[in-house]
């Protein structure tokens, strides 16, 4: 079969029946049937490949595709052989029959989807069993970028920006239409309307549009150019953090449980499952006053929401939902736990929720910090650069993983090459959590934990098996003393210390461990007043 193409995803025609099929482990493969008659209602047909094989059989469904096309997306976490059949309602495609040739795939950086680990299952694994160390870029607008193109070169763009700068998530909806009006006031954005995405009427998931919405039938043209996003993001390896949907965002949908809404929910959960690049996010603002105004039982609905999906999705990716109230009385239905705080006491709360859910990863989706751009969007809580960046490393040395917001790629706008941009354009600082992800895949983020008895004036992170301690100090503080607390606790006769710059990703001269001064404090540091920087102290043995 000579191989289609559309995004990054390899499109086959449908197999004769009993042909063999190769594909590469972790790849997204679409097998296309096309059949002859027009159907009635195709989005609610009942249509499952039955795949088995040596880890199992997995019910996968398929979904319509338009102009009486079927697809079967396919990808596996596993090498080996593997046969399908086709059960369906619909005459054409039932018993239809292939198997399955799975290879190792040999992409640097590729590790498959995300996982939890029973042996530490407060941290994101890949399928591979490396860390994931999730941290995250929002912008909700994605999907609208380069839509109605043949090509997405400014998604590609943008993308590429995103995982150069270490980024290795986008939080995205699926679909949004505009926020309130009052929000967005700023006369620069209205003067360059190529940056604002909002209320766009040609840009709807079912037909028609947001503001006379037809809920007969889903606009697949709207899902083919989100599979180019999606296949894209697969393709460079970031994950997509889904919501399906989001309520703060304007979006007329269908009333929760009507049949539109479940055709709508199904759809979704259907096309993209076969990508090991998500997370499902079941809803933004779950439980929010705008959702609890406008429906009944909302928290209800999000709850069986999270049940459908574990029962349509055959492989099994993570879920959650965007809302800390909705997670604490839900754990039994989500796999992580999603915290939006904007307290100034960030560290603390966020360590205490490290504290109470042990037992599964904790994300904060949304810290208030809202780096700014050349629009004013919306300011969030903290819009200095370097104070943003400081919620996210207090996130981190809490235990928690974390979430970066730039004005300019949040809410409506989208800016996707910042700095093309001209002069008077302020330019966003992604290089920082280039430092920022460099420096917690070289130390292994995955083995720390935070130890507040060593906090006076930092905040510490330990790593006992490697005997390796950071100690993050803000760039207004001297130095911590922590002696008092090796002393009683390491022998650091071989210790090292070492010195990382935040806002530069400078590391000072690795060198012997040593306090000069009684009180450890008054030792000397660099970047004081200049920069928030980590003291990395390594070769430590427990006493």
């Amino acid at each position: 079969m000579a191989p289609l193409s559309y995004g990054k995803i390899k499109v086959l025609d449908a197999p004769q029946t009993g042909k063999t099929i190769s594909v590469v482990q972790w790849e997204v493969n679409d097998l296309v049937y096309k059949i002859k008659k027009n159907i009635k209602d195709p989005f609610n047909k009942e249509v499952y490949a039955i795949v088995t094989g040596e880890d199992g059989t997995q019910k996968i469904p398929m979904f319509f595709n338009g102009d009486k096309e079927w697809v079967f997306r396919f990808s596996s976490s596993t090498v080996g052989e593997k046969s399908f059949v086709i059960e369906s309602e619909i005459k054409e495609l039932n018993g239809k029959k292939g198997k399955f040739v799975i290879t190792e795939n040999k992409k640097e950086g590729r590790h498959g989807g995300i996982v939890l680990n029973e042996e530490q299952p407060n941290r994101f694994y890949y399928e591979d069993g490396s860390h994931y160390f999730n941290l995250a870029f929002e912008c909700d607008w994605l999907f609208a970028l380069d839509y109605g193109q043949d090509e997405i070169s400014k998604t590609e763009h943008l993308l590429s920006l995103i995982g150069e700068n270490g980024f290795n998530q986008v939080v995205m909806n699926v679909y949004a239409y505009d926020v309130d009006t009052n929000w967005v006031q700023d006369k620069l954005l209205a003067e360059h309307p190529e940056h604002n995405f909002g209320g766009r009427e040609d840009i709807f998931p079912f037909l028609g549009s947001n503001a006379k919405p037809d809920y007969s039938a889903l606009n697949v043209d709207f899902f083919k150019h989100f599979d180019k996003v999606i296949s894209e993001m697969h393709d460079k390896d970031i994950v997509s953090h889904l919501m399906i949907y989001v309520w703060n965002k304007l979006v007329n949908w269908p009333e929760p449980g009507s049949a539109a809404d479940d055709m709508y929910f199904e759809y979704v959960v259907k096309r993209y499952q076969a990508f090991p690049n998500i997370m499902w996010d079941v809803s933004k603002e779950a439980v929010s006053k705008i959702a609890l105004e406008k429906f009944d039982n909302i928290g209800e609905h999000i709850r069986n929401r999270c049940i459908d999906t574990r029962k349509l999705d055959a492989y099994n990716r993570l879920v959650s939902v965007h809302d800390h109230g909705f997670c604490k009385n839900n754990m039994d239905v989500v796999d992580f736990v999603s915290i939006q705080d904007w307290k100034l006491s960030i560290h603390t709360q966020m360590l205490n929720a490290y504290k109470r859910y042990q037992d599964k990863p904790v994300f904060n989706i949304e810290h208030g910090g809202y780096e700014e751009s050349p629009y004013d969007v919306f300011p969030g809580g903290y819009s200095n650069a370097e104070a943003c960046l400081r919620r996210n490393y207090l996130c981190l040395f809490a235990g928690t993983y974390t979430t970066y917001y730039w004005q300019g790629a949040a809410w409506t706008a989208l800016i996707y090459n910042p700095f093309e941009q001209s002069a008077e354009f302020k330019k966003p600082h992604f290089e920082y959590f280039k430092y920022m992800r460099e420096l917690f895949d070289k130390v292994a983020y995955d083995k720390f934990v935070p130890v507040t008895k060593y906090n006076v004036r930092s905040y510490n992170l330990t790593n006992y098996e490697d005997g390796i301690l950071l100690q993050y100090m803000p760039k207004e503080v001297h130095s911590d003393d922590i002696k008092r607390h090796l002393d009683k606790e390491f022998d650091w006769a071989n210790a090292t210390q070492q010195w990382f710059n935040t806002i530069t990703g400078e590391y000072t001269e690795e060198k012997k461990l040593e306090f000069p001064h009684k009180y450890g404090f008054w030792d000397w540091r660099p970047w004081r007043n200049e920069a928030d920087a980590i003291m990395i102290i390594k070769n430590l043995k427990k006493k």
